[in-house]
């Protein structure tokens, strides 16, 4: 009588040499559309950063005699009223756009995460900043937007330059006007972090506030904080767009895409495709970054990681 063959198990792989992050990028990778999200805005950022050294047109050269051009292999994208290659403005302002989206959302996402971390975290200041943080909600944005740039455009376009000036203006303006979703959420995350056990245990043996805050309460709200950051960039890409629409963000002569929009409004119904350009631009890069922060939502948060 012969023994019955006994299953192996199989072993598990040993990780722990790994990284955190390889799990995070383990759990990042099982999501289909932050995969094809991160694939599309690497692309569109690689066009508009790479491309202008392949396409060597520039953007504000005027070529009378070209003006009002289809697409072609001279002009891919056609040219516009004045003769400037609409590729080469597409590529410039899409430059300008996601360098908006950027700056506007690390300024938000700092200043949101700071004071949701110190609302969180002293019940003291908690009252005053919550009561800041609803008064900027209620706050109508779009014409306080207005109002900011009407009151320091001239002011700052004196001092830094017309371009320069702007670019500070409008990141400043959105980055100011859009931190109050980022410090609610911070700020529950660190209230229902107070009450765990490894931050009891901290606080009982004299850890000072500042280290507790930085070894134990900001690495646990990292997860709303990336995701309010991939957020922070579609909004402020939106409202730079919004603004240039509206003629009121960067000079006609300094392309984004929303300035690309409004100078192509005159001209819907001759030459469409010269909305259809920049509007998918936008459109693109506002929906690969929110799959992004979809991915990034389920691959910082551990109770998700490893399912």
């Amino acid at each position: 009588m012969t023994d019955a063959p006994v299953a192996t198990v199989p072993a598990k792989p040993d990780t722990s040499g790994r990284s955190q992050w390889w799990d995070v990028w383990d759990q990042f990778k099982t999501h289909k559309g932050a995969l094809f999200g991160a694939a599309v805005f690497g692309f569109i950022v690689l066009s508009v950063t790479i491309g202008p050294l392949l396409w060597t047109i520039e953007p504000t050269y005027i070529d009378i005699r070209s003006r009002n051009v289809g697409p072609s292999l001279a002009h891919p994208f056609g040219t516009d009223q004045l003769g400037r290659d609409i590729l080469a403005r597409m590529m410039a302002g899409g430059q300008v756009s996601i360098a908006v989206g950027l700056t506007a959302m690390l300024i938000s996402v700092v200043l949101g995460a700071f004071i949701g971390v110190v609302a969180g975290f002293f019940r003291k200041l908690d009252t005053f900043l919550m009561g800041l943080t609803n008064l900027f909600l209620a706050l109508p944005l779009l014409p306080l937007l207005l109002v900011m740039v009407m009151l320091f455009r001239e002011t700052l376009a004196r001092s830094f330059g017309p371009e320069m000036g702007t670019f500070i203006l409008i990141v400043s303006a959105i980055g100011i006007t859009s931190w109050m979703q980022t410090a609610r959420i911070v700020r529950g995350e660190v209230l229902a972090l107070k009450e765990r056990e490894f931050v009891l245990a901290a606080r009982s043996i004299g850890t000072p506030s500042r280290r507790m805050i930085l070894r134990h309460i900001l690495p646990n709200v990292l997860s709303p904080i990336m995701v309010s950051a991939t957020l922070g960039i579609a909004t402020a890409i939106i409202t730079e767009s919004a603004l240039s629409f509206l003629g009121l963000g960067f000079p006609p002569d300094f392309p984004t895409w929303g300035r690309l929009l409004f100078d192509a409004i005159d001209y819907l119904q001759q030459y469409p495709e010269r909305v259809f350009w920049p509007g998918l631009a936008i459109s693109l890069t506002v929906l690969s970054v929110n799959y992004i922060g979809d991915g990034l939502r389920d691959a910082l948060d551990p109770r998700i990681r490893g399912r």
